[in-house]
């Protein structure tokens, strides 16, 4: 996009009448709201979760489409969701900081006429700080057509995420971060 627009996230709405981009030109970078109309089975799964950030800006970037991929409502509203509300809340108690990549694999669905893949996998992985120089990993994967997420080893959602991606090494965090 141009130079003049903002350097934060902003939603669709934001950059249509504030900065005054037109839609056609927006969705030639990235997905906008109409490719997720009349969705079956399928829902805005944010990648970033919005509860996971303590003030209102960063949970704001959250909803923006570039956070967002089309996901399995079940899993959404199901384990992902357990995951993201008590999983991470729990693996993160004593954590002074905690740091988190997440993702997903493209699938070989698509909707909106092909502009939109849906991910065959979502995957996140967290690693902190506990006390002075201790630190902890874990992550998780999901097929995005099941209500199952599987608790990984950092290491091992590494190795997963490798072959899932066509053999080229996968490394998350550097090397302070546990693998087992």
């Amino acid at each position: 996009m141009g130079l003049n627009y903002p350097k934060n996230m902003e939603t669709e709405e934001t950059l249509l009448k504030k900065f005054h981009v037109s839609l056609d030109q927006l969705s030639e970078s990235q997905a906008v709201l109409q490719d997720y109309k009349n969705l079956k089975g399928l829902n805005r799964g944010h990648l970033n979760p919005c509860g996971h950030h303590s003030n209102p800006s960063s949970r704001a970037a959250t909803f923006t489409l570039t956070n967002i991929v089309p996901q399995n409502e079940k899993l959404n509203g199901g384990a992902w969701n357990n995951y993201e509300e008590q999983t991470m809340m729990r693996k993160t108690q004593g954590c002074n900081t905690t740091y988190v990549v997440v993702g997903a694999v493209p699938g070989n669905n698509y909707i909106a006429n092909g502009r939109v893949n849906i991910p065959s996998y979502l995957w996140s992985s967290a690693c902190c700080e506990v006390g002075t120089h201790h630190w902890k990993s874990w992550a998780v994967i999901a097929e995005n057509d099941k209500n199952q997420v599987r608790l990984l080893t950092l290491g091992e959602l590494e190795d997963e995420l490798t072959r899932l991606y066509g053999g080229k090494q996968v490394s998350l965090f550097n090397n302070n971060c546990p693998r087992k």
